[in-house]
């Protein structure tokens, strides 16, 4: 019988010491983050954009969008679906906008918001509970992004799948799963980790 922590076990952990994190640590991390994220893009241009509104004690992306780096991009934030339930999609936020809270209480866009898929964005910030050296990411369990990623394989193009974490999340190594889509970097509020 092996030692090593099962999935929900190492979860269950690291989403605890994720919420334990101390305003004032939390707001270093944030600013931390932000100076990271300009330089993890390199020159490319990412028009359309996919964030998330933190919760749960994750850290939080959007104030490092204040960044000049991001003037022109569109902002899409994950969405559930209404009719495949456990599926989410990505609506349009302008920043500032209304949300309104999904059955989890995360705010999601308006539905009247145009949606775009997964695969149709350029670049999308996941957020993550663990992440190791090979670009595998251990999520909330509720296999939402899973679901989202799952057929990036088939599709004719790919976004830059950039995980965010505090540092202390990094893991020596997870198990993978037969559903992980592998993670391209993973900025925390420390360093960049260019994964593939």
């Amino acid at each position: 019988m092996s030692s090593e922590p099962s999935r929900k076990q190492m979860r269950r952990a690291l989403r605890a010491r994720r919420r334990a994190v101390s305003a004032g640590e939390r707001r270093r991390a944030v600013r931390g983050f932000a100076r990271h994220l300009p330089g993890a893009l390199g020159v490319r241009r990412f028009r359309h954009f996919g964030v998330y509104q933190a919760g749960d004690g994750e850290l939080d992306p959007l104030p490092a969008l204040a960044h000049s780096r991001f003037g022109g991009s569109v902002l899409y934030l994950p969405a559930l679906d209404r009719v495949h339930r456990g599926r989410m999609h990505f609506r349009l936020w302008r920043r500032g906008g209304r949300l309104k809270a999904n059955r989890f209480g995360i705010g999601e866009p308006r539905r009247r918001e145009r949606a775009r898929a997964a695969w149709a964005l350029d670049a999308i910030l996941v957020p993550l509970v663990g992440f190791d050296d090979r670009g595998h990411r251990l999520g909330m369990g509720g296999g939402f992004y899973d679901r989202a990623l799952a057929d990036l394989a088939r599709r004719p193009r790919r976004p830059r799948l950039i995980g965010v974490a505090f540092e202390f999340q990094r893991q020596p190594r997870l198990r993978e799963a037969a559903w992980d889509q592998p993670l391209d970097q993973v900025v925390t509020d420390v360093r960049r980790y260019l994964l593939s």
